[in-house]
C-alpha cells in the first residue's frame, strides 16, 4: 500500500485529547513532513502529548476550533485532516447551544476550508451514537439510525452527511469511523460510558466493594484507544471514500462481565454490591459489526478486552499515585 504519509502535512483537531494523542503517535511511524495539532486542552493535555511534543516535525497550536481564522492558518499547506475535535455526550445534552458552535457550525466551517485548501482527505470521528438502540446485533453500517435521541448522536450523523453532501458537491474525499467503546490510558475520566470503569479501578484502590446499579445486563462493545488509532490510520491509507465504517471489537460485554475481568487483572477479591438502578438507558445494547473495515480497510481489532484493562489499570494508578506524590 502507498503510504500517503510519508512527507504529507497533516492537522489534527483535538490531537492533545485521548484518541487523538494516539493518532499522532501512529502517524510519526510513518514519516510524515508536518502535524499540526489544533486543540484548546479543555479535554486534551500537555501530558497527553508528552511523547511527541517536542518532535522536530509536530506543531502544536493552543486554540479553539470555533475560531475560523486560526482554523483557516492552521489549514495552510495541509495534506489529510483528522477532524477529532468534540464535546462529551453529556457536554452536549448539558449545554446544546455550545454543542451546536463545536460540534455542528465549527466542523462545517473545517469542511468548507477543507475544500478552499484542496485538503486531500478528511478522516471524520463519528460515532455509534448516531444508531442509538440498534436494530441488529452485530450492528452493521446500513442499521437505520432513526433511534438515537441525543444531541451529540445527531451531530454526529450531521457531520458525516456534511461531508458527503461535500464529497457530492466539491469531491471532498472523507471517511467517518463511527467509534464504539473506546477505553485505554489517557481517557477520560468522567465520560458517560466509561466513567464507570474509573468508579470501579478508585474502588479496587480502596479496597471498597464495587457497585452495579441494576442486574449488570447492559452492554457495551469495548475496543481499545490503541486499535481505534491503528483504524484511523487505516482509513487514510485505503482508497476508500464517501464512506463510513464501525471500529468496535465485535465483542459484547455485560457491565457484570467487565466489572468481573477488571478484578481478575488486578487480582482482586472484591466483591460487587447491586443497588436499583433509578435511571433510564435507551441503549441497552451495542455489539458491533466490523466487517466492512476489514474488508475495505483492512483493520481488524487486535487488542484483547483483558489486555486493554491490565494497561488502563496500570497507567491509572500510577496517575493517582503520581498525584498523591505532588499533593
Amino acid at each position: 500500500m502507498h503510504n500517503k504519509i510519508e512527507n504529507s502535512s497533516i492537522l489534527i483537531t483535538g490531537g492533545a485529547g485521548f484518541i487523538g494523542s494516539y493518532v499522532v503517535e501512529e502517524l510519526l511511524q510513518h514519516e510524515p513532513a508536518r502535524i499540526v495539532i489544533l486543540d484548546n486542552l479543555v479535554r486534551g493535555s500537555f501530558e497527553n502529548m508528552n511523547s511527541f511534543l517536542q518532535h522536530p516535525v509536530v506543531e502544536f497550536v493552543e486554540g479553539d476550533i470555533r475560531d475560523s481564522g486560526l482554523l483557516e492558518q492552521c489549514l495552510e499547506g495541509i495534506d489529510y485532516v483528522f477532524h477529532m475535535a468534540a464535546l462529551r455526550i453529556n457536554a452536549c445534552a448539558a449545554n446544546p447551544s455550545e454543542g451546536f458552535d463545536v460540534m455542528l457550525k465549527a466542523t462545517y466551517n473545517l469542511a468548507e476550508l477543507c475544500v478552499r485548501h484542496k485538503v486531500k482527505k478528511v478522516v471524520y470521528s463519528s460515532s455509534a451514537s448516531v444508531y442509538g438502540l440498534a436494530q441488529h446485533f452485530p450492528t452493521p453500517e446500513t442499521n437505520n439510525p432513526y433511534d438515537n435521541q441525543t444531541f451529540y448522536g445527531a451531530a454526529k450523523l450531521w457531520g458525516e452527511q456534511l461531508f458527503r453532501s461535500f464529497k457530492f458537491m466539491y469531491g471532498l474525499d472523507y471517511v467517518a469511523l463511527r467509534y464504539f467503546n473506546v477505553y485505554g490510558a489517557r481517557m477520560d475520566t468522567d465520560g458517560k460510558y466509561t466513567e464507570v470503569m474509573i468508579r470501579w479501578l478508585d474502588c479496587i484502590k480502596e479496597g471498597k466493594n464495587p457497585l452495579i446499579y441494576g442486574d449488570g445486563s447492559t452492554s457495551m462493545d469495548f475496543v481499545c484507544v490503541r486499535d481505534v488509532a491503528k483504524a484511523n490510520i487505516a482509513a487514510l491509507l485505503s482508497a476508500a471514500t464517501d464512506q463510513a465504517f464501525n471500529i468496535g471489537n465485535c465483542e459484547e460485554t455485560s457491565l457484570k462481565q467487565l466489572l468481573e475481568a477488571l478484578l481478575k487483572v488486578n487480582n482482586s477479591t472484591l466483591t460487587p454490591e447491586h443497588r436499583e438502578d433509578n435511571t433510564i438507558n435507551p441503549v441497552s445494547r451495542r455489539l458491533a459489526d466490523n466487517s466492512k473495515a476489514r474488508e475495505l480497510l483492512n483493520f481488524s481489532p487486535t487488542v484483547r478486552l483483558e489486555e486493554g484493562l491490565r494497561e488502563l489499570s496500570q497507567w491509572y494508578f500510577e496517575k493517582k499515585r503520581e498525584t498523591a506524590l505532588s499533593i
